[in-house]
């Protein structure tokens, strides 16, 4: 990571020396209260080699927003999109390690990557862009992000 220029960690991140599919943690931070949050950068695409449609990414948002819960019930804060269309910011409750939400991923992708139920939430009254999804798209992006993990592990830093 590059010395620290900016207030958000993403900006320092060296986006040349990174190597998609990976999980890193963002941020862990402490509350006042002792509440502890991790946050991760949960990367699908090479950062300004290549990025997800709106429709892919939109429909990944939906499923994976929706099942991660089935896999971390009780700490999920938010699952959203990077406006570089390149990943997804994923924020829990807890200490939690990068090795493990990869692990928890790689499940739920699998099952998005041979998706055959409609998508959940995108009717007019539960979606803001309804009419915006791709599931076939999202299918190949989680097919590709658990077959990257599973050969080259969930680091982000080159070898």
């Amino acid at each position: 990571m590059a010395e620290k220029k900016y207030n958000v960690d993403s900006f320092n991140l060296d986006h040349t020396k990174v190597t998609a599919p990976f999980v890193r943690v963002a941020a862990k931070k402490t509350g006042k209260k002792g509440d502890m949050i991790t946050k991760f950068d949960i990367r699908f695409c090479q950062p300004n080699k290549e990025f997800m449609t709106t429709g892919a990414i939109h429909t990944l948002e939906h499923l994976i927003a929706e099942y991660i819960r089935d896999e971390i019930p009780e700490d999920v804060i938010d699952f959203s999109p990077m406006g570089c269309r390149t990943g997804f910011y994923f924020t829990l409750w807890g200490d939690y390690d990068e090795e493990t939400i990869a692990k928890k991923l790689v499940n739920v992708l699998k099952k998005v990557a041979v998706w055959d139920k409609p998508v959940p939430a995108t009717t007019e009254v539960e979606c803001g862009n309804y009419r915006d999804h791709d599931l076939e798209g999202a299918k190949l992006y989680a097919k590709k992000w658990v077959e990257g993990i599973e050969s080259k592990g969930w680091n982000c830093y080159k070898n």
